[in-house]
């Protein structure tokens, strides 16, 4: 008879305590997404938090697709705003070898959990002008060193500080296989997108500033890639830009 081929994995079913690899132990589940799922752990032995990135062995053929997320992470690593790569792990799961990524935990909730909690669920124009700066900056330093982040969206950043400035981390990145070009252009619409959403969104657009209105151009992407063609140039127009 042929050898039955080993089902899929879809999730991983790892309770609290559960130690994996021999070094990590399982705390809690932050999030998943097509392929991989993302867990909060401790060093078994000195007890420190990381977070461990565990992919799919289906969408991870050969450990091309951590070798691609590990290789950007470690490109990227001067970059404030992008989470730091410590090492790659791997574990059996169901009778399947799991290769595993693991790199710094940030303390902090969601953009989309910080949002929930503010008055309206929204942020002023004012605040979330600076939003859009943080990330911007950050954003910045990525296209400067060539690349992108690819999947910029409000379960994708970390507020680890809310104040005169935001304090924010990306806590993953995404590999597209385009011309970075264009990738780089979806990161400049993906910010004006989260900008626009940060303050409200639809149902309160028509009575933003200007200033805001100026910036969303009402979500065309054509008009958003026109006014700000790179990254740089939106964050010149947020340094000098007048209410």
């Amino acid at each position: 008879m042929p050898k039955r081929k080993p089902a899929g994995i879809g999730t991983f079913d790892l309770e609290p305590g559960r130690v994996i690899a021999g070094k990590y132990r399982i705390i809690s589940k932050l999030g998943s997404g097509w392929e991989s799922e993302v867990f909060r752990v401790a060093e078994v032995r000195t007890d420190i938090e990381r977070t461990a990135k565990l992919f799919f062995p289906e969408r991870n053929p050969g450990g091309r697709t951590l070798k691609r997320f590990a290789r950007k992470l470690h490109k990227l690593r001067h970059c404030p705003i992008v989470i730091q790569y410590h090492t790659e792990e791997t574990f059996r799961y169901r009778g399947r070898q799991v290769s595993f990524l693991v790199s710094e935990y940030v303390v902090g909730e969601t953009l989309a959990e910080f949002l929930k909690g503010r008055p309206g669920k929204r942020l002023s124009p004012f605040e979330a002008v600076h939003l859009l700066y943080s990330i911007a900056k950050g954003v910045e330093d990525i296209h400067a060193l060539g690349e992108y982040h690819g999947d910029l969206h409000d379960d994708n950043i970390i507020v680890s500080r809310f104040g005169l400035e935001f304090e924010v981390k990306l806590i993953d990145l995404f590999y597209w296989d385009r011309p970075k070009g264009e990738n780089r252009k979806d990161d400049i619409c993906d910010l004006v997108r989260l900008f626009y959403e940060s303050t409200g969104g639809a149902r309160h657009y028509a009575r933003q500033p200007l200033a805001v209105r100026y910036i969303c151009s009402g979500l065309k992407r054509s008009l958003i890639l026109k006014k700000f063609p790179t990254v740089s140039r939106l964050c010149r127009h947020l340094e000098t830009m007048e209410w």
